[in-house]
C-alpha cells in the first residue's frame, strides 16, 4: 500500500511539472510575441518605454518565469526524492519473488544478448545498480532466445513506466538479480543508459 501511495505522489508531482512547463511555454510566447528575451532593457537610450513593447505585459511575464522556473527546480528535487523513496519500496517488496524467480531462472541456460555502454550519473538504470560492460542475461521477458533486436527492449521499457523490470546481468564471473523501474527522469528517456547488441564471438 505505501508503495502505491510513493508512486502516486511522483505521478501527481510529475502532471504538476508538465503543467508548470505548459506555462512556461505560454509565457515564453508572450515575450517571443514582444520580440524580447528574458535580458533586453524595455526603454528606449533617452529612458522612456519602446513603443513596440507592451512594457507592463513584459515585466510582468518575466517575473511570472522566474516565479516559475524557481517552483520547477523544487518540484524536480521533490521528484527525485519521491523516485528514490519508490526505488527503495519496490526493492524490497522485490526480494522475495526475485528469490523465486532467480530458481526457475537457473533451468535455462541464458547467455548474454547485449552489453551496456552508458549509465548517466542519477539515472533509473544507475539506481538499479546497472554499470558500464554488464552483459544483460535477461532483461524482463527478453533473453537470448527470443531476442531480435533493440528494438524489442525499447517496446519494453515504454510499456513499463514506474513497473518493476528484473534484469540478469554477467558483471565479470558474477551473475546479479537487479529491479528496474524505468521512468521519465531529468535526462533523456526512460532508462538513461544505451545498450548495444553483442555479436556472437564476444559471447
Amino acid at each position: 500500500m505505501e508503495l502505491q501511495e510513493a508512486k502516486d505522489y511522483v505521478l501527481q508531482l510529475i502532471k504538476d511539472k508538465d503543467k508548470i512547463e505548459a506555462d512556461l511555454k505560454a509565457l515564453k510566447e508572450i515575450l517571443d510575441a514582444n520580440h524580447v528575451g528574458m535580458g533586453e532593457p524595455l526603454v528606449d537610450s533617452e529612458g522612456y518605454p519602446k513603443q513596440d513593447i507592451d512594457v507592463y505585459q513584459v515585466r510582468h511575464t518575466r517575473h511570472k518565469i522566474i516565479c516559475l522556473q524557481n517552483d520547477l527546480k523544487a518540484l524536480m528535487n521533490k521528484i527525485e526524492e519521491g523516485l528514490h523513496k519508490v526505488h527503495g519500496l519496490a526493492g524490497n517488496e522485490a526480494e522475495s519473488s526475485d528469490a523465486a524467480a532467480t530458481n526457475h531462472i537457473q533451468d535455462i541456460q541464458l547467455e548474454p544478448f547485449v552489453r551496456v555502454n552508458l549509465v548517466s550519473p542519477g539515472s533509473p538504470a544507475e539506481i538499479a545498480g546497472i554499470q558500464v560492460d554488464d552483459l544483460i542475461l535477461e532483461f524482463g521477458s527478453i533473453n537470448c532466445q527470443n531476442f531480435k533486436s533493440l528494438k524489442d527492449i525499447g517496446t519494453l521499457v515504454e510499456n513499463s513506466r514506474y513497473k518493476k523490470v528484473g534484469i540478469r546481468i554477467k558483471r565479470g564471473s558474477n551473475t546479479l538479480a537487479l529491479t528496474l523501474i524505468p521512468h521519465p527522469w531529468v535526462g533523456k528517456g526512460l532508462l538513461g543508459c544505451n545498450v548495444i547488441s553483442l555479436e556472437t564471438v564476444e559471447r
